[in-house]
């Protein structure tokens, strides 16, 4: 049974150093790769039976960038599932700004080979057309009530009790709102954050935080961002 949820935000892009907003699927610049480190190097630090025993990571370059070091370091597998993919908003819907669409976790694995495509596939994949906070919401509560028992059944549940989920910003929002079961909470991660879930069934939340959107093993710049910086 899964009895941990980290959840962790990119790193820092390389379109925010450059610029340079083309590029959707952007990767991460050098600063978001020494992030990814950063954290990689602190999950190592965790004592053995708190580091994460899976990764679960959005199929954008800048999440498999972050999540590679991590399972380097602790030999553990990525999973990609394009449900936990980039909030693609209403308002850059309406602007005709197209959304990438990342390949399969088969092909991401030629530049990736961490990737494990047999043991998983996406459960979901959001749609092209933009979705507003409250839908973002949803997705990620959809998420979380499908994902845990299909992980659990899935994956050996002996081992894989501590889960890491690599994605945006929205979707760590959405998905601490929905753990807390406060949709209106006030949530702004920061770059390559970790943020700390415990399973209590004993506990109304069922989910208890143990910290939000710790940055303290970061370095450089770590552009917090909440919904309320979009709208």
């Amino acid at each position: 049974m899964i009895q941990t949820l980290y959840i962790a935000r990119h790193g820092f892009r390389s379109s925010w150093a450059t610029g340079n907003r083309a590029d959707r699927n952007d990767s991460l610049s050098e600063l978001g790769l020494t992030q990814a480190q950063d954290l990689a190097t602190y999950l190592v630090s965790l004592a053995e039976d708190k580091r994460p025993t899976a990764i679960f990571s959005s199929p954008f370059k800048r999440c498999l960038q972050t999540s590679q070091p991590t399972s380097i370091a602790l030999g553990v597998p990525i999973y990609v599932d394009h449900w936990i993919s980039e909030w693609y908003s209403d308002l850059t819907a309406s602007k005709g700004v197209k959304q990438p669409e990342p390949p399969s976790a088969d092909i991401l694995r030629e530049d990736f080979p961490e990737v494990d495509a047999n043991a998983w596939s996406s459960l979901w994949y959001p749609p092209s057309t933009g979705e507003n906070v409250d839908q973002i919401t949803d997705r990620m509560s959809r998420f979380l009530s499908r994902f845990i028992p299909e992980a659990e059944t899935m994956l050996s549940p002996d081992k894989h009790q501590r889960i890491l989920l690599v994605t945006h910003a929205a979707p760590v929002i959405a998905l601490i709102r929905n753990l807390l079961r406060e949709t209106e909470s006030t949530i702004k991660p920061g770059c390559c954050s970790i943020s700390e879930f415990r399973r209590d069934p004993d506990s109304e939340l069922e989910w208890l935080p143990k910290r939000i959107g710790d940055c303290a093993h970061v370095s450089g710049e770590i552009r917090e961002w909440g919904f309320e910086d979009y709208y």
